[in-house]
């Protein structure tokens, strides 16, 4: 018996390899010079980006304007972010002690404007989905010394596959991916935008999702490896935002 019950993913097809690119990645992003110091208003950014495109995936507005606000499954994103952001918030200390606790939280967070005050926070009450719920939780927060990227898909994916809440398990979901990132340190700062990545390959991303959900080698491996292209593609964003503030403090300077 296999004392870690997540070590054989790491045996699949080119997952090692990617999670060790993935790490690589964003650790590029935290060295740019622009967030040596000046991470949280790059964080910030990443934050908005982040939101906007996990409420797309979930049937959110596609463009953002002075209605945004408006859209329910926006606002929950956007708040979900917000307390994530730049990885200094409760959230990520509750999570290491007590993460059933946290992801109620988030799911508080964002099914607040979706479903009424009572189904907040509440899983569906189901003994499968309680099990697994605490399974996951207590191999992704220490039960488990695979690298950090394939926990982060490994959440993802379980509470995709599970819908716990039935509302906002897609926001819920992402959400947890990059609290995962963060309290493993592999993204301390919340730096990394992965949720562009799933936006824009849609159909990929469900597809894979169903993929890990099946349980088949083929599955998992697909769903690990879309997971880690899409850490290393929020890694390269996470540089754009950097760049861009580069610039932008070139240019102050220069008026200056």
């Amino acid at each position: 018996m296999t004392a870690d019950p997540l070590a054989p993913l790491l045996a699949l097809p080119g997952v090692a390899e990617a999670a060790e690119q993935t790490r690589e990645a964003l650790g590029r992003a935290h060295r740019h010079r622009a967030n040596l110091r000046g991470w949280p208003v790059t964080a910030a950014e990443a934050s908005l980006r982040a939101a906007r495109a996990s409420s797309v995936l979930d049937g959110g507005a596609l463009q953002l304007d002075e209605d945004s606000a408006s859209d329910p499954v926006f606002a929950g994103a956007l708040r979900v972010a917000q307390a994530l952001e730049g990885g200094s918030g409760t959230l990520v200390g509750v999570w290491r002690r007590a993460p059933l606790q946290a992801l109620a939280k988030l799911h508080s967070l964002a099914a607040a404007d979706l479903v009424d005050d009572e189904q907040l926070g509440r899983p569906r009450v189901s003994p499968e989905i309680s099990a697994r719920l605490d399974l996951m939780s207590r191999l992704v927060t220490g039960g488990s010394a695979v690298p950090a990227p394939v926990l982060a898909a490994v959440a993802h994916g379980e509470l995709l596959a599970l819908a716990p809440f039935g509302s906002a398990d897609g926001v819920v979901a992402r959400a947890v991916a990059r609290l995962v990132t963060i309290a493993t340190g592999l993204d301390p700062h919340g730096l990394g935008v992965p949720e562009v990545h799933w936006m824009r390959r849609a159909a990929d991303y469900r597809k894979a999702a169903q993929g890990f959900a099946s349980g088949t080698e083929n599955g998992l491996t697909e769903w690990l490896l879309l997971s880690c292209r899409a850490m290393q593609a929020g890694a390269r964003e996470a540089l754009s935002i950097a760049d861009s503030k580069d610039q932008a403090g070139k240019s102050d300077d220069t008026e200056k």
